[in-house]
């Protein structure tokens, strides 16, 4: 089977640093068509800086990054600094990038590239708050038909949310985005907190990314070391979970997750509630399912996965 093609659109974050690595390791798994940023994490200026640096890591700084929303459809962008540090990388010390911004934004080139290639043959791959998807869907609802698949990190159900009680964070940023992209028929797959959760960055996962000694495994390891401090102490858990490279993980190995297709809809309008994905897990409403909603992850073996690719960089 050939790679298949995906764009990646992200708010880099030391996680989607981890799940950009891994995409641009698997090459015979996936080409990675470009990366689309949005305001999430930290504010656009920032996550396309990441998004570049992490490319150059890689050693791929031909991979083209685009600049995309800086702001959420309907709301004042909300900014997770407290989890990810002033840069969104704090951790490792990384070079500031020479690779240039690609021309255009990133809604525009979302949209070319599906209309480019045959459809059914790209998939998109959110990482953040899912307003550059959102706006493309606007802009050209007839893409929604040309999508292969949207393999999302987001929501939340048995775990609640990590942003508010009920809301994961990238949601909450942008809850009017994610209600139109749910909406929009593509079939879509959720990693949500109730899987990530489990995908823990243990000491000895860590050490092993350290043991690589490699400039990728050590950056990866210092990256996991500073953000691990804001969950382990939150949750009380053995290691902090590593979110969005499970979406990675799952264009290469989709046996490693299992979850169920159930009818997700987005709240848009309660304050107390907004953001949260109301996920019909147990099938008690007759609204029909739209997306496959992860519960479960083989933990060692997408760890092992990461830890491997991740040695090829």
């Amino acid at each position: 089977m050939p790679p298949r093609k995906i764009i990646i659109d992200t708010d880099p974050g030391q996680d989607d640093a981890v799940a950009i690595l891994l995409a641009l390791a698997s090459p015979e798994d996936i080409e990675v068509l470009g990366i689309t940023c949005v305001a999430g994490n930290v504010p656009l200026p920032l996550t396309t800086r990441n998004a570049r640096i992490v490319c150059e890591l890689a050693g791929r700084p031909d991979v083209p990054v685009f600049a995309g929303a800086d702001r959420p459809l309907g709301r004042d962008l909300v900014t997770a600094e407290h989890v990810h540090g002033k840069t969104g990388l704090d951790g490792p010390t990384l070079p500031e990038p020479t690779m240039p911004m690609a021309d255009g934004h990133a809604v525009d080139f979302i949209i070319e590239q599906l209309a480019e290639h045959a459809p059914g043959t790209v998939t998109l791959c959110p990482l953040g708050p899912l307003t550059n998807i959102a706006m493309a869907l606007q802009k050209q609802p007839a893409i929604a038909n040309r999508i292969a698949k949207i393999v999302l990190m987001g929501g939340g159900y048995f775990e609640g949310g990590n942003i508010t009680p009920t809301a994961e964070f990238n949601i909450y940023v942008d809850p009017q985005a994610a209600d139109i992209v749910f909406k929009c028929g593509a079939p879509i797959v959720v990693m949500p907190l109730d899987v990530t959760h489990k995908a823990l960055v243990t000491r000895s996962r860590n050490d092993a990314f350290r043991a690589l000694d490699t400039p990728v495994g050590v950056a990866v390891a210092e990256m996991t070391d500073f953000f691990e401090r804001f969950d382990k102490e939150k949750y009380g858990s053995a290691g902090a979970p590593l979110h969005d490279p499970c979406v990675t993980a799952y264009m290469i190995q989709p046996h490693l997750f299992k979850g169920r297709h159930i009818n997700v809809e987005i709240e848009t309008t309660s304050e107390l509630t907004m953001g949260m994905t109301v996920a019909d897990w147990w099938g008690v409403t007759d609204r029909a399912p739209n997306a496959t909603f992860m519960g479960d992850i083989d933990a060692d073996g997408f760890f092992t996965l990461l830890t491997e690719r991740l040695a090829r960089l």
